[in-house]
């Protein structure tokens, strides 16, 4: 196989596996950007997969599996919000509990439900989102380049790949481009500033939770229904972690968190492809060196590469109103 052919290969790979990175990176954009931080992005991802899992499962609608995982992803949001924005209490004590909550109850009641140790039946694919190919696919795969690249990267991906990058711009339109965008970053940054001018701060973090909820939703629905045919235990395998390593490479910028989760699933699309080959001197790589390399490569991105990267001002800070 040459050269381009394996990179064609990888790199749709790569666009697959930054889809949940993607999604969960913006909902901690949002988040963040109204001061609140959410180490429970995990948490809520895994939550909204064993949802949209179990109920794709029972009722064989893949639309209904996405709508319960945005619910149950938005429930854990708002218990998040509650405890960190409502009670002023420690926001990543919250998240933490959240993660460890969501990977102990969706085991248990995964073997209560379907006594598979944890796991939802395997899925048909009437109950999943499947690979969408687009026009002219088969007429343009023979063209040098570009062909390959329209049939096999652009191509041939499911309804919530090309959601995640519409997610992109809308982002960004959102942020910069609406009241709601000013409001939630001036949140972000100065809450006594805009408490005096007589907005919520409250009800402004609230709404921003309620957006990380249902990206978290549609990140964990495209685990388990769309990128796989059901769902296993702590199936996000640390991908909440990764997307806030992401967001902090990308500086709380949407367009950025493209580029950044894109490297991510790129590197972690690598390390698959480099499972069991021979490598000249070294040999053959271990499997355990090759499921490593992103999260090394990760850490040495972010200590080294991304150079000073500060957060909103008032990130993690809760807000007492002012008499």
């Amino acid at each position: 196989m040459d050269f381009f052919q394996t990179l064609i290969l990888t790199t749709d790979s790569a666009v697959r596996l930054s889809v949940p990175l993607l999604f969960a990176c913006l909902a901690g954009l949002y988040s963040e950007r109204s001061g609140v931080v959410d180490i429970g992005l995990e948490g809520k991802m895994l939550g909204g997969a064993f949802a949209a899992g179990c109920v794709a499962a029972v009722t064989g609608s893949a639309w209904l599996g996405l709508l319960a995982a945005i619910l149950v992803s938005i429930g854990l949001a708002l218990v998040h919000g509650f405890a960190s924005i409502t009670q002023r209490g420690n926001q990543i004590v919250s998240g933490v509990a959240i993660n460890f909550v969501a990977s102990g109850l969706t085991a248990l009641l995964g073997q209560a439900w379907f006594s598979r140790g944890g796991k939802t039946p395997q899925l048909p694919n009437t109950a999943r989102f499947n690979e969408i190919t687009l026009p002219f696919t088969d007429s343009v795969r023979g063209i040098p380049v570009l062909g390959p690249i329209y049939s096999d990267i652009i191509s041939g991906h499911s309804l919530l790949v090309y959601a995640s990058f519409v997610a992109i711009p809308l982002t960004w339109w959102v942020l910069y481009r609406t009241r709601f965008g000013l409001r939630l970053r001036a949140v972000g940054e100065n809450p006594g500033a805009v408490d005096t001018a007589g907005i919520s701060v409250a009800w402004m973090r609230y709404r921003a939770v309620v957006i990380t909820g249902i990206l978290c939703g549609f990140a964990g629905a495209y685990l388990s229904i769309a990128q796989s045919a059901g769902f296993s235990k702590d199936m996000t395998a640390g991908k909440g972690f990764i997307a806030l390593a992401a967001l902090v490479f990308a500086k709380w910028k949407p367009v950025n968190a493209l580029g950044a989760c894109f490297l991510f699933g790129f590197l972690d699309a690598v390390g698959i492809r480099l499972q069991g080959t021979q490598l000249p001197v070294i040999g053959e790589v271990p499997v355990q060196a090759m499921q490593a390399l992103p999260y090394v490569l990760t850490v040495v991105l972010l200590a080294g590469f991304i150079g000073k990267s500060i957060p909103p001002k008032a990130s993690g800070v809760p807000y007492t109103k002012e008499r």
